[in-house]
């Protein structure tokens, strides 16, 4: 595997117990949204995770089905969304809740939304494949859950923003699975602990996607004392062997990927896209509210600096902004080509993004940052020699 080839040849080991209890050779966890990453990452040694909260629950069985199919014997795991806190919260039934939530979004914020794709030049999608309540609720993972449930190479659930319900955390415990959760501050993390989490995952500010404040050199270091001995991976900053080096220094027993995986080959994002994370700098990023209601980093562009203008609609809570974004999502993504799309696109991405600068294969990834980690480690043995 690229895995042990690359520590190999550096006489180098990177492997701790969360290793051994998912049976990897590498604990580099790459979350994403392509399914062609999971299995790619996988089979290189680490461990992919596919992000569901975009699919419904036909779709995700579909994504499953083929990973399952294409992966071997590799396992890899499943990231849901169950907030604390959210609109709606205590609504079962999926139909009830949307029909609840959408009579709550003031009218002139889809009004808004839709001006602003126009005034980009985004083209109207077709009725068909119409985005509604995205998995943002208990409600609309829990279905998700159900099918991740269904496949015995998922050996992993992953909770991105809060801690999961207790019930919840005991079911896939008695199926045999691992569950972990991300937090951004000490006391998320010490709830982790509480509610019988295995894995906690500490996210510094740097990360893409739904982040904190406190940046990751600071965080990680406090997470990892706060919840001792459960397993912490650093996320938040990864780009390189050597961030890598220092998570593991600092006591992190692995690493949660996401931002880098955006730009490899097998990734389904759209060329503008990808060409749009490229280009980029760690200085384009920044935490917004505008897409799904809570703080999330991403690119800057026209859409984040026109929900941040005061003298605009303000950006409501989660899930209600995501239902004003749905179609945003949908066509900006569809139309990624289109003159003006990128300027109002959610390309969620971390401060990392100034180290992406080519498109490689996952494999390589791997291969790459187990060689930085090595020569980091390596350089370190020789300061103490």
């Amino acid at each position: 595997m690229a895995a042990q080839q690359a520590l190999a040849e550096k006489e180098t080991t990177v492997r701790t117990e969360i290793c051994d209890r998912l049976g990897i050779d590498a604990p580099i966890f790459a979350f994403t949204h392509c399914r062609d990453v999971v299995v790619a990452v996988s089979k290189a040694g680490g461990f992919g995770v596919l992000g569901a909260v975009g699919f419904t629950p036909e779709q995700l069985e579909q994504e499953l089905a083929w990973i399952d199919e294409h992966i071997g014997s590799f396992p890899y795991g499943v990231d849901i969304v169950i907030p604390q806190k959210y609109e709606g919260i205590g609504e079962t039934d999926p139909k009830k809740l949307e029909e609840l939530l959408q009579a709550s979004v003031p009218k002139g914020h889809h009004e808004f939304a839709a001006k602003l794709l126009a005034d980009h030049g985004v083209p109207e999608a077709p009725p068909e494949g119409k985005l509604g309540l995205l998995g943002w609720t208990e409600a609309t993972a829990r279905p998700l859950l159900d099918r991740a449930m269904q496949h015995p190479k998922v050996k992993l659930i992953a909770n991105a923003l809060g801690t999961p319900p207790r019930e919840i955390i005991d079911e896939i415990h008695a199926s045999g699975r691992l569950v972990a959760a991300l937090c951004g501050k000490v006391k998320q993390a010490k709830k982790h602990k509480e509610a019988g989490v295995d894995i906690v995952i500490a996210q510094g500010t740097e990360g893409g996607g739904h982040t904190g404040e406190i940046g990751s050199v600071v965080l990680w270091p406090q997470i990892i004392d706060a919840v001792a001995p459960l397993p912490v991976l650093a996320a938040g900053g990864i780009g390189s062997g050597r961030a890598i080096a220092a998570a593991m220094a600092m006591g992190a027993a692995g690493v949660w990927t996401g931002s880098l995986w955006l730009t490899v080959e097998e990734a389904a994002a759209q060329p503008a896209e990808k060409q749009s994370y490229l280009d980029a700098t760690s200085e384009d990023t920044v935490r917004s509210r505008a897409w799904t209601g809570k703080p999330c980093r991403m690119l800057k562009n026209d859409w984040t600096e026109a929900w941040a203008d005061p003298k605009n609609p303000q950006p409501l809570g989660m899930p209600l902004q995501g239902l004003v974004t749905a179609d945003a999502i949908r066509r900006t993504h569809q139309y990624a080509g289109v003159a003006g799309a990128q300027k109002v696109a959610f390309n969620a991405v971390g401060q990392v993004v100034g180290q992406m600068n080519r498109i490689e294969k996952a494999r390589d990834v791997v291969t790459r940052l187990l060689t930085e980690y090595a020569d980091a480690v390596e350089r370190l043995q020789s300061l103490s020699a």
